[in-house]
């Protein structure tokens, strides 16, 4: 999509052809830049799209952008109205616009993803209606934050043309739910909406994943290849007829039997950790939180570490993180769990994950891959003027010191089917 906004400082317009992205763009190899151990994606231009809530309503343009959204700095968001990159209902409008309910606004930004290491996104099994990867640690499944082809769908799409369903078919629909006072071109995007599935459901093209992985987990993820096959897996999921396992590394000596935990978790958005309280321990007083049970077995042990098998019967946030925790064997390498304070990721903008590592709790990465964290070289992309990440290549606030956690998905089993996925290195304690 390729668009010049008014007021763009003309010298810039004439050195460069900005083209602004939306989530309709998919992303493509050329998207990715590989550097010191890390996958980088090249910066690009996109517009972020939103609607004015109804507590946003009164407020300026630039008091809302800069109260909601404290990663850029006040002047940066005065320029970005003076020249159009932030809009109104698609026009222009001075400083001191005063907003109202429902309206939209355009934000368009010289985006830059945060870097992951650079693993292959590898796959494991095809079958006309599964598909199944080895998902690698850092990356998140689903676009989130800042995250958007920097995940395993991206990845999977760019390096193996497995388009994501649920991104095709929500373009598709509100191509056609804005067209709808206009009968021809109403008619047009339903057919093309109609004959694009068909033909991709045709070609196998489009995988869903039917369960996620927290971003520092790694392991066995599964995506079908139709929708009819994800709703399936979906039942089966609800019904508590999947199976699923997990190896971890723990601290200490774990023990010996099998250990069952049975505690509430209580997950705090704000602080983007969970709690646990055990049933047994409430006596009258009111139990928060959702129910939670995890069997833990331990497989081995060198008296420093063990690795366990955890076999969640529940799936809550965090869920084997915080049980392990509950045990006095927290997950040895999980710096959020293993830190004493946290720091409110709300006001930082970072994940609770690195926020405990900026605690002074930092250990060495198991890939031993280092990061330039100075890194400036513009010789892969344009640099933007009014980028406030520009010369980076990587964005404020990441610092590439981050590591996987060792928590591992292993297998899933359902009703006459199986899935399994290779341990990794770490489930070694030789």
């Amino acid at each position: 999509m390729k668009r010049e906004r008014e007021g763009e400082n003309q010298d810039h317009s004439k050195q460069m052809e900005i083209v602004w992205q939306t989530p309709a763009n998919p992303p493509e190899k050329h998207d990715y830049i590989f550097r010191d151990g890390r996958r980088h994606v090249r910066p690009y231009y996109f517009e972020f799209i939103s609607h004015v809530k109804n507590r946003w309503a009164g407020k300026t343009l630039v008091d809302l952008f800069a109260e909601e959204f404290k990663g850029r700095p006040y002047d940066y968001y005065v320029s970005a109205v003076k020249c159009g990159r932030i809009q109104v209902d698609g026009e222009m409008v001075p400083v001191s616009y005063i907003v109202k309910s429902s309206q939209k606004i355009s934000h368009f930004v010289h985006r830059h993803e945060p870097p992951v290491m650079a693993c292959d996104v590898s796959i494991l099994q095809k079958e006309p209606d599964v598909v199944t990867v080895c998902k690698p640690p850092f990356a998140p499944v689903h676009p989130c934050g800042q995250y958007r082809k920097n995940t395993v769908v991206g990845i999977l799409q760019a390096e193996h043309g497995l388009a994501p369903l649920f991104r095709i078919q929500t373009y598709l629909f509100a191509l056609i739910f804005s067209n709808r006072s206009t009968k021809y071109t109403y008619t047009l995007l339903t057919s093309f909406y109609v004959k694009t599935t068909a033909f991709c459901l045709f070609l196998n093209t489009f995988v869903l994943a039917v369960h996620r992985l927290d971003r520092l987990v790694s392991g066995l993820l599964i995506l079908a290849r139709n929708a009819s096959k994800a709703d399936l897996f979906r039942q089966q999921i609800e019904a508590g007829k999947v199976h699923k396992q997990y190896i971890a590394k723990v601290i200490g000596v774990f023990p010996e039997g099998e250990q069952v935990v049975d505690a509430k978790i209580n997950y705090n958005a704000k602080a983007g950790r969970s709690t646990t309280e055990a049933v047994e321990r409430c006596g009258d007083t009111p139990i928060k939180g959702k129910a939670a049970c995890t069997k833990f077995t331990r497989i081995s042990t060198n008296g420093t570490h063990s690795i366990v098998l955890c076999e969640p019967i529940t799936g809550r946030t965090h869920q084997i993180r915080v049980h392990l925790l509950y045990t006095g064997h927290p997950i040895a390498n999980d710096m959020l769990y293993l830190s004493e304070h946290v720091t409110d990721r709300s006001t930082e903008g970072m994940s609770a994950d690195r926020a405990a590592a900026f605690s002074g709790h930092s250990l060495t990465t198991s890939t031993n891959e280092s990061c330039d964290k100075s890194e400036n070289s513009n010789e892969d992309f344009n640099i933007d003027p009014m980028c406030t990440n520009c010369p980076n290549l990587a964005p404020k606030g990441y610092d590439g010191d981050e590591e996987g956690l060792w928590l591992h998905c292993i297998r899933y089993t359902g009703p006459e089917w199986i899935y399994e996925c290779p341990h990794p290195e770490w489930a070694s304690l030789s």
